[in-house]
């Protein structure tokens, strides 16, 4: 390989010979100077040549000269290629202080003189060319980005003892319900789905005596949703841990987990997300406020809003009303929501004895749902009762079941969407504009 520097190391170089290699992102071919912004991975950087053009008297030139100024006058923007000359220091130069006086081009690829899209054009239209959409400073961010928020989730886990799992997405029967599955043909006469999520693996490390867990990995859902917030395939962020008193607990370290991936995404690309996103990082205090679903409903209801649903929770006029309130009265952007009645809930979460509520929570962020949590019911006996009474067959469950036959400990967990969070930090309008390559009903391409 040869000796290449990247664009954002150059300010830090001395000057002298230099190679870079990126992406053409403009040629300006003027009659006595040409310039092209080279672009790589981690930043621009101006090519200076001298232009060389055929005398009109016929007097012999530098042959090599020439045909540099005539590569690249010919160069497409896109074009892939290597560049070799004389790092200059220049503060007048307003891309980073630097330029680079050109001796030499290698073009590794070529691109077509027409470029399919633009920086405006549609959604959808992007979305075909992802590959090139991907070019802008803007979206490089993004994904710059997640790889901080994910690591920096994986190093608070990590430094807690956690174990990383990685659960099979090809199942023998529905992870959660039958709804929203994705089947395929198996060997056969045999019938997979795709996982939903990795809940029941999750509790199965728990009765495994792992203690502590977590997974970040695809998820799908059958789902026909077009709104800003579905996808058919997703990234889900996973946790779950043994020997808790409720799902206050799952909550704290939730929050924790959140404040900390944050704090790394402000400190190291704050300035960044400002200049090209146009906000500010908000750094959540932690404790999170907390408010039951029953008087969520009612300060809905006193904001002049009334949520229509007839299962007694919040639609997303209410979740965004709510955070509205959170955000005039405590200043934050997450609120926890909690209490919710067992008929909106899966069989699994836990009731409080007292009141006959679940012991489970949404997480709201800036009006927008990012994540389910609860403690888990861990008696088999209650499970059960429990899975009846939502018209599910135990026999069906029977390989979720025998998990809490042979002992089990109290526990719970949370599940959240990487996408989701990704959007709402960075304030974008929807998923699609974070995921890398997004899924949805009308899209599996490219």
């Amino acid at each position: 390989m040869s000796e290449r520097a990247l664009i954002n190391q150059l300010k830090g170089l001395d000057a002298g010979p230099v190679s870079v290699s990126g992406w053409v992102e403009t040629v300006r071919d003027q009659k006595k100077v040409q310039f092209v912004i080279l672009r790589d991975e981690t930043g621009a950087v101006q090519l200076v040549n001298p232009a060389t053009r055929p005398a009109e008297d016929g007097t012999e030139q530098d042959a090599d000269a020439l045909a540099l100024t005539e590569l690249i006058s010919g160069l497409a923007t896109g074009t892939f290629l290597t560049a070799t000359g004389e790092l200059k220091h220049d503060e007048r130069v307003k891309l980073g202080g630097v330029e680079i006086k050109l001796a030499g081009l290698h073009i590794a690829a070529a691109a077509l003189p027409e470029t399919p899209i633009a920086a405006d054009s549609a959604p959808d239209k992007r979305m075909d060319w992802r590959f090139l959409d991907l070019r802008q400073r803007r979206n490089n961010l993004i994904f710059r980005v997640q790889t901080t928020l994910e690591h920096a989730m994986r190093s608070y886990w990590v430094e807690r003892d956690y174990i990383e799992v990685h659960s099979p997405k090809l199942m023998a029967t529905a992870s959660e319900s039958n709804a929203e599955l994705f089947s395929l043909e198996y060997f056969g006469d045999q019938t997979a789905y795709l996982a939903q999520s990795p809940q029941f693996f999750k509790q199965m490390a728990q009765v495994a005596g792992f203690g502590k867990i977590f997974e970040i990995a695809p998820a799908f859902r059958a789902d026909p949703s077009f709104t800003s917030r579905h996808a058919t395939e997703f990234t889900s962020i996973d946790a779950e841990i043994s020997w808790i008193d409720s799902h206050e607990d799952v909550a704290t370290m939730q929050e924790e987990l959140l404040a900390a991936a944050i704090g790394a995404v402000k400190e190291k690309h704050g300035a960044e997300i400002e200049e090209l996103f146009g906000l500010e990082i908000q750094v959540p205090a932690i404790p999170f406020p907390r408010i039951p679903l029953a008087e969520a409903l009612e300060i809905v209801k006193s904001r002049g809003y009334e949520v229509p649903r007839t299962d007694g929770d919040l639609d997303p006029e209410g979740e965004r009303q709510i955070s509205a309130y959170v955000e005039e009265t405590y200043g934050h952007q997450f609120v926890f929501i909690t209490d919710y009645h067992p008929e909106i809930r899966a069989f699994y979460h836990m009731r409080d004895e007292q009141t006959g509520l679940t012991k489970s929570y949404d997480l709201l962020f800036k009006g927008v749902e990012i994540t389910t949590g609860a403690q888990r019911e861990h008696r088999v006996d209650v499970l059960i009762e429990q899975a009846r009474e939502k018209g599910l067959e135990p026999e069906h469950l029977e390989f979720y079941l025998d998990f809490f036959r042979y002992g089990a400990p109290p526990h719970g967990g949370f599940g959240m969407g990487l996408a989701r969070v990704l959007m709402l930090l960075l304030g974008e309008s929807s998923i699609r504009e974070v995921t890398y390559l997004f899924r949805g009903p009308t899209r599996l391409a490219p």
